[in-house]
């Protein structure tokens, strides 16, 4: 595999120091929570090799609300991206072909090329509200096409899929004989009606999602795939045996004590998000340098300074950072123009998203050529 290092994870704000930005825009993800927060106690935790499946409590918390899944059609991952790593190494090969969503969460899209895969891009652009063409993805879809990966709601533009719409696609990677691969992280972040978990839809599907982003503990790393299909399961334990046998049973405790108290906070955290979403949309609505394609889900979002404004970037970026302290998410974290950022509402407190959105402002009419 031919490696590189992705920009999103090099100029991460955990790299850059937290201690040296101001107001964090960049977080794709809730505010990270404390253990004390959940009251979990971990002083009996025997330290032992766990089931290789994940901690079967765990499982079966994830899985049984959901018709078609049970325990046993989950496997519990270091988080989303080891997921995402598992599934393409097994079902990939040098030479294979698979159909991606662009812009994306970027190990969907590098861990393939990596494998030297051959790639073909749904577009989604602004001018066409960063829609998923249904009508496009059936025509790339090859003989030799393993898969189709999608992310809703989308990573970085907080578009939602319609429930009819991925209906539709199931049933053409079915009567297409390949699999379709739904990374589901920021699902219970939708603004409206939720969407199933795509796997308890049917066998061609593979779920992916953890408990980062909504549930704000990415220091746990807790994330999963589910799947109906026995073989697909298989294989994809196989390859978690051969990186790591297990979890860490003391992470996979934490997960399961938390996940079991999601119904207490996760109301709070969603109208949390709300807040924070109304405060980003009334900035919007009065920045005239930029727009937007609203978001319907997630924590964040996309907007681009509009392309009839003259502006040094690269020297937007530099004011943004160094005068003000203020990080986004650039563009070329997503093969984008650097007219995009994307904006995490989520982590920020409510007074430093305000700060932050205000900084933005204020760096684009410092830069922009009058």
């Amino acid at each position: 595999m031919k490696y590189i290092r992705m920009p999103i994870e090099k100029e991460s704000p955990e790299q850059y120091g937290y201690e040296r930005i101001k107001f964090n825009l960049t977080e794709s993800s809730v505010r990270d929570r404390s253990i004390n927060d959940f009251g979990v106690n971990i002083e009996n935790i025997v330290l032992c090799y766990g089931d290789h499946l994940g901690n079967p409590q765990l499982r079966n918390l994830i899985a049984t609300e959901f018709p078609n899944l049970s325990a046993e059609n989950v496997i519990v991952t270091a988080g989303a991206s080891s997921a995402l790593f598992i599934i393409a190494t097994s079902l990939l090969e040098k030479g294979d072909h698979i159909v991606v969503a662009k812009p994306n969460y970027a190990t969907n899209i590098e861990t393939p090329k990596a494998i030297e895969c051959n790639i073909s891009f749904i577009e989604q652009s602004f001018e066409n509200k960063f829609r998923v063409d249904i009508n496009q993805l059936e025509t790339l879809i090859k003989p030799n096409t393993k898969y189709v990966s999608l992310t809703y709601p989308h990573n970085p533009t907080g578009v939602m899929l319609e429930e009819n719409e991925l209906s539709k696609i199931i049933k053409i990677i079915e009567s297409k004989g390949c699999y379709l691969l739904l990374d589901e992280t920021y699902r219970e972040m939708t603004f409206g009606s939720i969407l199933p978990v795509a796997a308890s839809l049917s066998p061609n599907v593979v779920s992916v999602s953890s408990l980062s982003k909504t549930y704000g503990i990415p220091g746990i790393r807790v994330g999963w795939l589910s799947t109906q299909n026995q073989e697909l399961l298989d294989l994809f334990l196989c390859a978690k045996e051969q990186m790591g046998i297990c979890g860490s049973v003391i992470d996979e405790s934490i997960g399961f004590e938390v996940l079991t108290q999601k119904d207490i906070w996760l109301p709070e955290n969603n109208k949390n998000i709300q807040n924070a979403f109304n405060l980003v949309k009334n900035w919007m609505d009065k920045e005239d340098s930029m727009e937007w394609i609203e978001p319907k889900g997630g924590c964040v979002c996309f907007p681009r300074i509009k392309p009839e404004i003259q502006i040094d970037l690269d020297e937007f970026y530099n004011c943004l950072n160094n005068t003000y302290g203020t990080f986004v998410g650039p563009g070329h974290w997503f093969e984008q123009s650097k007219r995009y950022f994307r904006i995490g509402y989520g982590w920020p407190k409510i007074d430093e998203l305000e700060k932050g959105l205000l900084s933005i402002s204020q760096a684009i009419h410092e830069t922009r050529e009058k």
